[in-house]
């Protein structure tokens, strides 16, 4: 899984899957539930005839996604460490946070995940950049974020 995919995890709970950037998000076509009728009650090539799902929600495209208050979340998980932990700002802290790596090659390899084209030696700037994209992801995928967050 992606750096990116285990903090929605955390974040959004372990089904969360992280929408693609590069490209539209498409959902499985339903399964149809074909029924046989006793031998010999139907014209021949009418053995099965599929049935369709009569619930309006499974018809849609893509799946309703929730939305999560990722401030109350992540203030919530706060709540449980002994650290004090400004992951409203810090990338590091808000790995930390999550209880994921937060060393300088993994926020490197976040930073190639999530497009970073500056230089990655500058790990202040990087690390500013990647906080701001992150919350502009969660965003993306069903979080409400506040504004200042993102800017």
């Amino acid at each position: 899984m992606s750096i990116f995919g285990d903090i929605m995890s955390k974040i959004f709970g372990g089904s969360a899957k992280a929408e693609n950037s590069g490209a539209p998000s498409v959902s499985p076509a339903p399964k149809s539930t074909t029924t046989t009728p006793p031998s010999g009650s139907t014209p021949t090539g009418m053995e099965s005839v599929p049935l369709r799902p009569s619930s309006p929600a499974s018809t849609s495209s893509t799946p309703p996604q929730a939305t999560v208050d990722i401030k109350a979340a992540l203030r919530d998980l706060a709540k449980r460490k002994k650290q004090k932990l400004n992951y409203d700002k810090s990338i590091v802290d808000l790995l930390k946070l999550l209880d994921l790596d937060s060393s300088a090659t993994a926020r490197k390899e976040l930073a190639t995940e999530l497009g970073y084209s500056g230089d990655m030696k500058s790990s202040a700037k990087m690390n500013v950049w990647l906080h701001k994209q992150v919350m502009i992801k969660l965003a993306a995928n069903g979080g409400k974020v506040p504004k200042e967050w993102m800017d």
